[in-house]
């Protein structure tokens, strides 16, 4: 909220907001119109750095009994792999339990950014990164459902579903449009729009009471009203954040699942 009040302040963004404001410049004292090192690309290598940093000095000494830091890291990877890995594919799940805790940290840290002052903004908001996550989740399930079926038996099982042959030409096109294409565009398009809405509606309801108020004082009580809804609209937006992380992850796990089964 304040660094998009200091944005606004120092005649830097307008009013309303659009779509350029999610592309930011490059954040280096050379090449200032290179897009290959922004903001966002920094708040991805935080994110990883941070994940890496944790988890490494968690695990670093585990102990019987463990630390705070230790039960913590063991909380959010029990969470992941019973609530996740299990219960979507069965004892199965446990060999992806690390993949899945992975991506449920990687994408909760970085959908966390949209609310964490000074960046306020996630990278999810960015339809690149939520198409390569999905592409990752893509290749892993194709991967899995291939390497246990072999390469006929798992297109079949997936493009043919037990029907009467006759309407197959109908079934056959439906199913692979939903299995190998709708799949990752969803799950890509489902995170993005959702962050994307979100810091949309911040950025809204923030500048909107400044563009108000620099309007005419008189409008101040409303300037305060849109600031307040920033606030109740971050705590929504704290949810959605959760949210999206769990579901982007049972997703992937689901579909890991129908990959492993014998008929889909």
């Amino acid at each position: 909220m304040f660094g998009q009040a200091n944005v606004l302040a120092a005649g830097q963004a307008g009013f309303p907001p659009t779509v350029d404001d999610f592309y930011l410049p490059s954040i280096l004292p050379w090449g200032q119109d290179s897009i290959w090192f922004t903001k966002i690309t920094a708040m991805v290598w935080i994110a990883v750095g941070v994940l890496i940093i944790f988890f490494l000095a968690t695990y670093r000494n585990p102990q019987l009994v463990p630390t705070k830091k230790q039960w913590f890291a063991e909380s959010i990877y029990g969470f992941v792999r019973n609530n996740i890995a299990v219960d979507m594919i069965g004892h199965q799940g446990v060999r992806f339990a690390p993949y899945f805790t992975t991506l449920f940290c990687f994408v909760l840290l970085t959908n966390a950014f949209a609310i964490i002052p000074f960046f306020q903004i996630s990278p999810n908001s960015h339809i690149a990164f939520p198409a390569i996550l999905a592409i990752i989740s893509y290749v892993l399930f194709n991967y899995i459902g291939i390497k246990k079926h072999g390469f006929v038996k798992y297109f079949k099982n997936s493009l043919i579903p037990p029907a009467p042959w006759y309407i197959l030409p109908l079934l056959i096109p439906i199913e692979l449009f939903s299995t190998f294409i709708v799949r990752p565009f969803s799950l890509a398009v489902r995170l993005f729009a959702n962050m994307f809405a979100g810091h949309m509606l911040l950025l809204v309801f923030t500048l909107g009471g400044f563009a108000m108020l620099s309007a005419n004082a008189w409008l101040a009580p409303v300037s305060v009203l849109s600031w307040v809804m920033t606030i109740a609209l971050t705590f929504l937006e704290f949810l959605v954040i959760c949210l999206q992380a769990y579901v982007f992850t049972v997703l992937t796990a689901s579909y890991v699942q129908g990959a492993l089964a014998d008929e889909h």
